[in-house]
């Protein structure tokens, strides 16, 4: 990661630095954010081997970049999702007996048919 930091502006940031902090105490601070920087570096090292270690063979197989979130763009992901096939899914149900199988069909065909001129349940409270 480069986090778009040329030389120039690595240099005018030193000087800066060097104003700020003073001849004195630079050394220091370098000192540290050297540390601060090499402690990042083994934690993310020692992060990276956790995983190889917990995934064995399949973490080399993985193809890290296509995980990236910002190679996202949501109007692909929508216009992908919009052009899917749209396959009927199956949806697993428990075994139901037959006399419960013929009541839940007598219930569904009293519910769908209305009489002539019956108005179509509504409720109030749902809205």
């Amino acid at each position: 990661m480069s986090f778009g930091l040329t030389f120039d502006k690595l240099l005018i940031i030193g000087i800066i630095a060097v104003f700020l902090l003073g001849p004195d105490r630079l050394p220091y601070y370098a000192s540290q954010l050297a540390r601060l920087v090499r402690s990042l570096r083994d934690m993310a090292n020692g992060a990276k081997d956790r995983m190889r270690e917990e995934m064995g063979p399949d973490f080399d197989d993985i193809d890290w970049k296509q995980l990236d979130p910002r190679q996202y763009d949501p109007r692909r992901i929508i216009r992908d999702a919009l052009l899917e096939d749209d396959s009927p899914s199956v949806t697993l149900r428990p075994p139901v007996s037959a006399a419960v199988a013929q009541q839940q069909a007598a219930l569904a065909e009293r519910q769908s048919q209305l009489e002539a001129g019956e108005r179509a349940p509504f409720d109030n409270e749902a809205t």
